[in-house]
């Protein structure tokens, strides 16, 4: 293992991470500014930048409209060329440009004063022309980049990032986003499943594992087979209880050959726990979890209508 390529890639991390407190201490009322005016437009926020600020401008409108903040990204050589028009009098225009002398984002300016914006500029320079026309400005300028030859931008765009990070978080926190709200704009994902899902929606209904609790063992194996949910549920009168793989187990240790001769009851689990189906996927596994089982039996009312699984 070369040490060399470690230490010079530990350097990195360490001259980001001490960028990133340098800005840090720069926030200011401005950012306090910035927010307001977001949580007060009633239209969308336009994030625009160019190159390396266009790449991570893009990233930051991303994780404003997936925190609860309409936002969306603009080439600025676009908005130059037509796209203007879809800036109403309403958005917020944040525009990125660690010189804050871009060339294609400066020459929006005279068009955002004319049509009404509020104007956010993320710049690392604060004499800049995009700083000074900002209603907002906020300092991303860094010491040094991470890059040993300072040509590539690094610790800057890193800091760009963060700024929008801290940007989006901020609002959410101002508009009281919850975790539900996340999941609306990702059901898709993981969260998405566990926070809008219903148990009736991923709960088994069909060919159940079901035996009565005087079933012999051979049923109870057939059932379980044929269910292939790695279980079997027990009726035992009004109450209902579960048979897993693990107890099948256990009973077959406990009474070894002799366990042909015993009934479902004999080694079940009563009083299996129970959800409704029209109960959260999270809530569901939330309960497994606290329980640390691996199936739920679903009712309505006192109907068996399913099993719910991880």
């Amino acid at each position: 293992m070369n040490l060399t390529y470690l230490d010079t890639a530990r350097q990195v991390f360490a001259k980001e991470a001490e960028s990133l407190l340098e800005v840090s201490r720069k926030l200011d009322n401005d950012l306090i500014a910035a927010v307001d005016a977001i949580l007060r437009t009633p239209g969308r926020v336009v994030v625009c930048g160019m190159g390396k600020s266009g790449i991570v401008g893009r990233k930051i409108a991303a994780t404003l409209a997936s925190t609860g903040t309409p936002s969306f990204f603009m080439h600025p050589g676009e908005a130059y060329h037509g796209d203007l028009g879809m800036v109403t009098e309403h958005d917020v225009f944040l525009a990125i440009s660690n010189s804050g002398e871009t060339e294609e984002v400066v020459k929006l300016i005279p068009f955002l004063k004319d049509n009404g914006n509020y104007l956010v500029g993320l710049t690392g320079s604060p004499g800049s022309t995009l700083a000074q026309a900002a209603h907002s400005h906020l300092d991303i300028g860094v010491l040094e980049e991470a890059c040993p030859l300072q040509l590539a931008p690094t610790s800057s765009t890193t800091a760009t990032l963060a700024m929008g990070d801290a940007l989006a978080v901020t609002l959410m926190k101002a508009r009281d986003f919850q975790p539900e709200n996340f999941a609306r704009f990702h059901p898709g994902g993981s969260l998405g499943r566990r926070l809008l899902s219903r148990v009736e929606h991923e709960m088994r209904s069909d060919n159940l594992p079901l035996v009565e609790a005087d079933a012999q063992v051979l049923d109870v194996i057939q059932a379980m087979s044929r269910g292939q949910l790695g279980m079997a549920v027990v009726r035992h009168g009004e109450r209902w209880g579960i048979i897993t793989d693990g107890d099948l187990r256990r009973a077959i240790e406990k009474y070894g050959e002799r366990v042909f001769t015993r009934r479902a009851f004999d080694f079940m689990t009563p009083q299996a726990s129970r959800i409704a189906p029209t109960a959260r996927v999270e809530d569901a596994l939330a309960l497994m979890d606290s329980k640390q089982i691996g199936a739920l039996l679903v009712f309505d009312n006192e109907r068996l209508v399913g099993v719910f699984k991880k």
